[in-house]
């Protein structure tokens, strides 16, 4: 897949913050005799030109409007990852459009510009200068990004030295900082103490109430009944429920418990008790 942001189109409607149509992301797959995930993939495999191709999204149709939390969940495996890093415009669509109206920031985008020996401190300015934020602008928000990530002394740390969840929360606040127009995270939420958690909800309610669009994947289904007014259920890469949060959440429990039960079934059948 090759790199690519999604299309700036100016001539959307005002209240829209992202549209695609159409939206399919198609990966190679290239078998060979020690391939042990061959009749797992079975079933989402198609022969074009000769090789077998694996589809992670396919008729994806989305639109977001600014003001709207969009939670995207499914089970995984089922395209919500890639279809982040579509809208971020880190991998382009195999088919399909994705058009913009506003800038995006994404701790998908982040994370692969951090440089593994600057300190947080330099790497927020990095960030800064990735997402096309003046240097004076970032210097203004030097202190407040770094409050919010609560690392104390570690933000004069190499940033290689930093565990997982202090990565995300200096990624979380750098991403938010900015007051962008759509907002896309990923699992974001799930890391960190509760202090934490707490801090980064308030600030996606903060951009929500300030009209901005906000697309999060996450295996909370309390954080989307609770705080997202909309939500997109993914299986198999294809959209099979989309709208209020309740319904759809009840939607995706019903179907992994049924799930669960025929994983069980084919196991009993195989002779594992």
């Amino acid at each position: 897949m090759t790199t690519a942001a999604p299309v700036i189109d100016p001539n959307l409607p005002r209240d829209v913050a992202v549209v695609a149509r159409g939206l399919g992301i198609k990966y190679s797959l290239r078998f060979t005799r020690k391939t042990t995930m061959r009749q797992s993939f079975s079933r989402l495999l198609s022969r074009e030109g000769g090789e077998k191709a694996f589809w992670a999204l396919r008729d994806i149709d989305l639109r977001l409007v600014h003001g709207e939390s969009l939670a995207v969940i499914g089970p995984n495996g089922a395209g919500k990852s890639t279809l982040l890093q579509a809208l971020a415009g880190i991998i382009t669509p195999s088919e399909g459009t994705i058009d913009v109206r506003g800038q995006i920031s994404s701790l998908l985008q982040l994370g692969a510009g951090f440089d593994q020996e600057l300190t947080g401190r330099d790497n927020i300015l990095l960030a800064g200068a990735f997402m096309g934020v003046e240097t004076a602008t970032m210097n203004a928000r030097l202190e407040d990004i770094i409050a919010f990530t609560d690392i104390g002394e570690f933000i004069d740390a190499p940033f290689r030295t930093y565990s997982t969840g202090m990565r995300a929360r200096l990624g979380f606040a750098i991403a938010t900082s900015v007051e962008p127009d759509v907002l896309l995270l990923d699992e974001v939420l799930a890391t960190g103490d509760q202090s934490f958690r707490e801090k980064s909800r308030t600030r996606v309610l903060e951009l929500v109430k300030a009209a901005k669009a906000i697309v999060l994947v996450t295996h909370d289904m309390n954080w989307v009944e609770e705080f997202c007014n909309r939500a997109m259920l993914l299986e198999h890469g294809r959209i099979v429920a989309e709208g209020d949060p309740a319904d759809v959440v009840r939607i995706h429990r019903e179907n992994s418990a049924r799930a669960s039960e025929l994983r069980a079934a084919e196991m009993r059948a195989a002779g594992f008790r």
